[in-house]
């Protein structure tokens, strides 16, 4: 998926394709993404806004690991969601 075939938003198809992904990726950590697989995740979208999507992991709760900080796998899709619609999370969204 790149940021070229997108109208803005993601259609339900692209959320759901993109949800998928994030759910089903292979993440050292059950609940969720480590530093580098959130690098080899964005890795797949060169076109991705990184400011939107760091922007959308601030106030988030996370785990702490010997590994580093762990970013569940809902704001991980949070945050690539906006960083590829290039927006910051709505109201409804943030949490």
């Amino acid at each position: 998926m790149k940021l070229d075939d997108l109208d803005k938003r993601l259609t339900d198809e692209q959320y759901k394709e993109l949800k998928d992904l994030v759910y089903n990726y292979p993440t050292k950590h059950e609940q969720g993404f480590i530093w580098c697989e959130q690098q080899e995740l964005m890795n797949k979208f060169p076109d991705i806004n990184e400011d939107a999507y760091f922007d959308a992991q601030k106030g988030i709760t996370c785990m702490s690991s010997t590994d580093g900080l762990i970013i569940y796998h809902c704001d991980v899709l949070l945050s690539l969601v906006c960083g590829l619609e290039n927006r910051g999370p709505t109201l409804a969204e943030w949490d």
